[in-house]
């Protein structure tokens, strides 16, 4: 494989790597370094998956990869957030809850021999597209010192509704495939 056909894969490697340089200019206060970061992160989750798409560079690494840099992104940014008060708690709540639930049901059907095949569902891009929009907006909040006003806790509450659903798609997949 050469760089080109892994280009996907390098690019979600750098996203994880910019995981741990967010929360630390979030818990320094330097809003407007964790705002670029954040929005690069973001991006990246794009340029990745259409890059993979358009010149058919799908590898199996990064069809477990993009969903696990995904999910280090958005945890630890809600978290982060949460803990300095600037999402609140409840929706991180939701956030966090989705993806162990998500993820203890993969374990499950593992460790039970029936490993479930888990792909992309539009309601799933949806909320991660909702998700880092809601996240940029706060960060940039935060970083430009502007107030969200009534949307803040109108774009809160839609996040929450769409990860919500994502995961009940999910879960209905996963029983479907147990055989609940």
């Amino acid at each position: 494989m050469n760089v080109y056909t892994s280009l996907p894969n390098l690019i979600t490697l750098a996203r994880l790597g910019l995981v741990p340089i967010v929360i630390a200019m979030i818990s320094a206060g330097r809003w407007p370094e964790a705002c670029l970061i954040f929005i690069i992160a973001g991006a990246s989750d794009a340029i990745d998956g259409w890059l993979a798409k358009t010149f058919n560079l799908r590898t199996e690494l990064g069809a477990y990869l993009d969903p696990v840099a995904d999910k280090a992104l958005l945890v630890s940014i809600y978290v982060a957030l949460s803990v300095y008060g600037a999402v609140p708690a409840w929706l991180t709540i939701v956030v966090v809850t989705r993806d162990v639930m998500i993820i203890g049901a993969l374990m499950i059907s593992w460790l039970m021999n029936k490993p479930v095949a888990i792909r992309p569902l539009w309601i799933s891009k949806t909320n991660t597209a909702a998700q880092i929009a809601f996240a940029a907006a706060v960060l940039g909040a935060k970083a430009f010192q502007f107030t969200l006003g009534p949307w803040f806790i109108v774009s809160a509450v839609s996040v929450a509704a769409l990860t919500l659903a994502s995961l009940a798609a999910y879960l209905a997949i996963w029983a479907r495939h147990m055989s609940l």
